[in-house]
């Protein structure tokens, strides 16, 4: 059976798009643009090429299909912006193969403007048709939560932004085959600038609530309370809550590398966060004099490593940055991690902790970075001989919590 749509980049983008389209019952076509990071189980993937999903390496087929959408990582490069290569690459492969009336759709996080500016002119010269007269290009920003069993592609609603209405109209036709509500953006870079500000106001109320952690605890002041009392206000006020740092696919975005464009709080905001690992190793030499203890020849066991709670995903994650720091103060590190069977840090392996409760109880410090549902912060509180709770976790009083 020929795909009806391409899914080009089997990212933590990708791969969702692709599971919900098979569930919608649409042939479905996924092509590798690089060394991809997501990941589907061998159930998933059998459940998947059950209803019409085929994985190809041959981009031949991609000119087949009546939809192409472009879900390509765009991690941050060396100068700080965003890193275009695997979704030019990613378009140069699928403008070779193009076709006439080809709705093609870019995923991908990406600056204002790169749509246009970025990915037409590729399309448009490897396959001599034009955007919006030819075929159709728009650009829709992914709003895929990992590991969300509330939110799925079906109840979350999709924002469409085309360079032509007729671009938006075709590119919500098919959005509307997956989800219950497709939302119509002016243009292009109106679409482009909501993947902007949705990304990048989680970074800074994430920034502002870690300054927060760290001004409670100078103040003696309970933060999780505090938190726990303000998300009673029914306006004006969302929640978020301290860590170790900030992980995930989702590249904070403050356009330094842009002339004449920047984003003053999101830089801010990546300062903060980006402090948050080295402080959490701070309170914990600090906890570790505390009892009398140094840091230098300490057991440190580190709960959790992923970047998010119940996955497998690694990905910037700050528990990386947090065991460097720990390894230049001298301290033994460890982890335990249900869903990370190896791990290595500066090239070396990591001890990995089979025995959860014994870990901790032989750790000098145990520090929760990431709350996996199959930890029981009371038992492990009661276990373990000092715990640090970045997550706040654990019962008032039941452990030291940032």
């Amino acid at each position: 059976m020929p795909a009806d749509l391409a899914v080009i980049g089997l990212s933590p983008y990708g791969l969702p798009l692709a599971q919900a389209a098979v569930a919608a019952g649409i042939p479905t076509v996924g092509y590798a643009t690089g060394p991809e990071a997501g990941s589907l189980s061998p159930a998933e993937l059998r459940r998947m090429l059950a209803k019409g999903f085929r994985q190809a390496t041959d981009p031949s087929g991609l000119g087949r299909v009546r939809t192409a959408v472009i879900c390509a990582p765009t991690p941050r490069g060396a100068d700080g912006g965003l890193d275009l290569a695997q979704v030019e690459a990613a378009a140069r492969t699928l403008a070779e193969r193009l076709r006439p009336h080809t709705t093609v759709i870019l995923e991908s996080p990406v600056h204002p403007g790169t749509t246009e500016e970025f990915l037409r002119p590729l399309l448009e010269k490897g396959s001599g048709l034009r955007a919006g007269r030819d075929f159709h290009l728009a650009y829709s920003p992914s709003r895929v939560d990992l590991g969300n069993r509330d939110f799925t592609p079906g109840n979350t609603p999709k924002v469409i932004g085309g360079l032509t209405p007729a671009c938006t109209e075709s590119a919500a036709a098919f959005y509307a085959r997956l989800t219950d509500k497709v939302v119509r953006a002016r243009g292009l870079r109106e679409a482009e600038t909501v993947q902007l500000l949705e990304t990048n106001f989680r970074h800074v109320n994430i920034a502002l609530v870690n300054e927060m952690a760290v001004l409670c605890h100078d103040l003696g002041v309970d933060l999780w309370d505090v938190i726990r009392c303000a998300e009673t206000k029914p306006f004006g006020f969302q929640a978020f809550r301290p860590g170790p740092g900030v992980g995930g696919h989702g590249v904070p975005q403050d356009l330094t590398n842009t002339p004449g464009r920047t984003l003053r709080m999101v830089e801010l905001a990546q300062q903060v966060n980006s402090r948050m690992p080295r402080y959490v190793v701070q309170r914990a030499a600090a906890l570790l004099n505390e009892h009398g203890k140094s840091a230098r020849g300490a057991r440190v066991l580190l709960l959790g490593i992923t970047y998010k709670a119940d996955l497998a995903d690694l990905q910037g994650t700050p528990a990386q940055e947090l065991a460097i720091q720990l390894m230049e103060l001298g301290a033994s590190v460890s982890y335990h991690d249900p869903h990370v069977a190896s791990w290595s840090v500066l090239g070396r392996p990591v001890p990995r902790a089979d025995s959860l409760y014994e870990a901790a109880a032989d750790a000098d410090l145990t520090i929760l970075l990431q709350q996996h549902r199959t930890y029981d912060m009371q038992g492990l509180s009661v276990k373990a001989q000092l715990l640090l709770d970045t997550r706040g976790a654990t019962p008032t009083g039941a452990a030291h919590r940032l």
